[in-house]
């Protein structure tokens, strides 16, 4: 088959077990749980999903020579991802790690058609389930790795961050090192280590779409308490549990849904705050490989090094988050 990706452009995949895995159930799941949660659904950011996503993850360490095993991780690395992903870390209180879906990945999988299709290929589902067993797949923070790279250049262009020639920049300079994903260019380097940090500002970390990540949980523990929804629909897609909460007749849950708009602001107010809030920030610190050896960023480059330090030092801790009143903020 031909897979034609954003990104990447047009793959050919002919490998039996990699097309039946995205065909099952669980991956095609994927294609109605957006990859920013609520941002994603009222639209004030792209509308990438997960699926895309694991596609892209497929893909890159693909073009980095990753083993077909490798490839498998990679498509199932988020498919644990519940409705409205990260925001279902704010719903069980997992802002700064947001791993539940990581947490649940086992119980999930086994209750899908993964482990029978994989089965019928020979291979042990639990096997594919620690993604850290696949290093290109899946780095810790701050390195590089294919998960990280591919949800920053996928977002970057819709983000206003980048076009298509950074893209291909970028791709163009990863090398696999020490079995690991790195670059041979600092230029390249540079503009990933600054770039990724203003995307964390823009999206993943912005004050406003963290607010309304907070009041989308805080809907959905009402949602949970008052029977609207229960746990077993957080594993369904998003719309229909977006859809489920507004038909639920509870003011209180109503309430909180109406704020939940593109137009909510909110502002700092240590004194009187709707709630405190923090999130997991991200700033990745690439290896660069300079005359056969390998070196993060920041220590090739102190500048970048006190801008990354600078920028986790500001937004780190609780943020006192006040729901803006009509035409404030």
């Amino acid at each position: 088959m031909v897979y034609d990706d954003v990104i990447y452009g047009s793959v050919e995949i002919d490998e039996p077990v990699l097309i039946t895995l995205m065909e099952t159930a669980a991956l095609q799941r994927l294609k109605g749980v957006l990859q920013h949660g609520i941002s994603g659904l009222i639209g004030i950011t792209s509308p990438i999903t997960r699926f895309d996503h694991s596609m892209g993850a497929m893909i890159l360490v693909r073009r980095l020579g990753a083993s077909v095993e490798e490839q498998m991780a990679a498509l199932l690395h988020d498919v644990s991802h519940t409705a409205f992903s990260h925001v279902i870390d704010y719903v069980f209180d997992g802002h700064d790690s947001q791993s539940y879906h990581d947490e649940m990945k086992e119980l999930y999988v086994a209750g899908t058609d993964v482990p029978a299709t994989l089965a019928r290929f020979g291979y042990d589902w639990r096997a594919f389930l620690q993604e850290e067993d696949f290093p290109l797949l899946e780095q810790p923070s701050p390195r590089l790795c294919a998960d990280r790279l591919d949800y920053f250049l996928r977002d970057s262009g819709p983000l206003g961050l980048a076009d298509q020639s950074d893209v291909d920049f970028v791709l163009g300079s990863l090398v696999v090192e020490d079995g690991r994903i790195a670059t041979n260019n600092l230029q390249a380097a540079r503009w990933m280590g600054y770039t990724f940090i203003a995307a964390d500002d823009a999206s993943w970390a912005n004050f406003d779409e963290v607010g309304l990540y907070e009041l989308t949980a805080r809907a959905i523990r009402r949602g949970l308490a008052v029977g609207a929804i229960t746990e077993a629909d957080i594993w369904l897609t998003d719309k229909p549990v977006w859809a489920k909460l507004h038909a639920f007749p509870d003011p209180e849950l109503q309430t909180n849904l109406k704020l939940v708009i593109p137009g909510t602001r909110f502002v700092w107010d240590e004194k009187n705050p709707t709630f405190l809030v923090s999130t997991k920030l991200r700033a990745i610190d690439p290896d660069v490989v300079v005359n056969s050896e390998m070196q993060p960023l920041s220590v090739l480059d102190r500048q970048f090094g006190q801008h990354r330090n600078d920028y986790l030092t500001r937004k780190q801790g609780k943020w006192p988050m006040r729901v803006a009143a009509d035409g404030e903020g």
